[in-house]
């Protein structure tokens, strides 16, 4: 009998609930400094030291005497922060029961070990923990959208202007409600994907991370008791923008999560146009318009050996779909608080970074399945060929501008005989009109692989 040991398994993710950290570990490996739990209790610790580092700077009378030197100290301690401080961390909150606290009493640790004991009260001073969490994790947002999110957006972006710009002289029969339409061109079709994320990618940029800073109820009581000469609302602004973040002003206790609700909006409609991406690119494997690559050692079918299956297409949709619903929840809930604060919050913000992670699964596996497809240019020439009927727009328009009697009902009754429309039957029809040669000619000069329209000037 085959035995794994505990940390085997562990390895392989056989113990994880959840696939983003089982099953699509690696994938998701990029994200883990940013909306794990040892990110979170860094990120907060981070913000932590900042704010003592910045009362420091006013400062505090009780806190001139800090060194920079004790600072630059605490900042070693925040950049070597290691998994065993995590699990420090959690060991106090074992006793605490409530994760701000323990970091709160992490850090006491380190002051009393860095000699800074005299001043310890003053990490946390004034502090509710929606303070700490609404900086520490609209930060944790931003840098990890920033540094893993952004740069694959910006690879996809890429890799579909790339397939626009080289497929846009190739014509491809258009398919508007499943049906044979006026022909397009296949660069300008992949364009159109390339622009829709591209204009929701420029929304997302210019999109502010909130923070919340204010104390217990968003009115500085705290701080304004203990020092009322101190201007704490434009303490707070310059602290929340040395993060990089934009305070919001008034709040309850809490952030009230409408610019973050615009964000996973934001990010809920890139992944709808990736789904709109992965099942056209799925409908024109399925219509041969592309092969693809086969890759050694892959199995398309446990059954049928002959398969290729659009693995990376599906994949990346119903990751996206999922990555849909937890941000529809997440900008959904979040707005939402009785009165000044209950903790349902809490527990929504601990999925973010599961949103995340499905997001990236689903960029991931679309990139992989648009290096995987190759086109079958014969394929797109026979679908055009055999739908000579599509040129029946241009027909009856270029009859209407020389004002020719009801040509669309003409071409009407030609198209709708259910006949095949071949190019010899069209040609019998345009020589059955009182019209010129030269006009005649000009019309028999239309065919679905010139009646492509305009190409984007993006592409030139």
């Amino acid at each position: 009998m085959i035995t794994f040991d505990k940390k085997t398994m562990e390895e392989a993710g056989l113990f994880c609930i959840s696939p983003v950290d089982g099953r699509y570990r690696k994938a998701t490996a990029a994200l883990v400094p940013y909306f794990s739990e040892q990110a979170l209790i860094r990120y907060r610790f981070f913000i932590e030291i900042a704010y003592f580092e910045a009362l420091c700077k006013l400062p505090l009378p009780e806190l001139k005497n800090v060194s920079a030197q004790a600072i630059e100290k605490l900042h070693e301690v925040y950049r070597n922060f290691c998994q065993a401080d995590a699990h420090r961390v959690k060991e106090i909150e074992a006793t605490t029961n409530h994760d701000i606290k323990a970091v709160e009493y992490f850090l006491k640790e380190q002051f009393d070990g860095l000699g800074l004991g005299e001043f310890k009260e003053f990490v946390h001073f004034g502090l509710t923990s929606q303070d700490v969490n609404n900086t520490a994790i609209p930060l944790s947002l931003k840098e990890g959208l920033e540094q893993v999110i952004f740069p694959l957006l910006e690879d996809l972006l890429s890799r579909l202007h790339q397939m626009a710009r080289q497929w846009k002289d190739v014509p491809m029969l258009a398919r508007t409600h499943g049906q044979p339409a006026s022909p397009t061109l296949l660069g300008k079709e992949i364009l159109v994907f390339h622009e829709r994320i591209r204009e929701q990618f420029g929304q997302l940029r210019l999109l502010p991370f909130p923070a919340k800073f204010g104390g217990a109820t968003g009115n500085f009581n705290a701080h304004n008791v203990a020092y009322p000469e101190v201007d704490w609302h434009a303490f707070a602004e310059k602290f929340s923008a040395s993060l990089g973040l934009k305070r919001s002003h008034p709040t309850t206790q809490i952030e009230h999560y409408d610019n973050l609700a615009a964000i996973f909006d934001n990010l809920k409609r890139i992944c709808t146009i990736i789904i709109d991406i992965d099942r056209d690119f799925w409908t024109y494997i399925s219509m041969e318009y592309f092969r693809q690559k086969v890759v050694k050692g892959e199995v398309g079918s446990s059954a049928m050996p002959h398969k290729v299956n659009p693995i990376d297409f599906e994949n990346a949709e119903g990751n996206a779909g999922i990555a849909i619903a937890l941000f529809e929840h997440l900008s959904a809930k979040l707005p939402l608080s009785r009165l000044q604060r209950d903790l349902t919050d809490s527990t929504v913000l601990r999925n973010i970074g599961v949103a995340i992670a499905h997001l990236l699964i689903a960029i991931k596996s679309t990139m992989r399945g648009l290096a995987k497809v190759e086109l079958n240019r014969e394929a797109l020439h026979q679908d055009l060929e055999k739908n000579m009927v599509v040129v029946a727009e241009a027909i009856q328009t270029l009859l209407r501008r020389i004002n020719y009697p009801e040509p669309y009902e003409k071409l009407k009754e030609l198209t709708r005989n259910h006949q095949p429309i071949t190019r010899e039957a069209l040609d019998q029809f345009i020589d059955t009109l009182q019209i010129s040669e030269n006009q005649k000619d000009a019309i028999k000069k239309i065919t679905p692989f010139n009646y492509t329209g305009l190409a984007p000037t993006e592409l030139d």
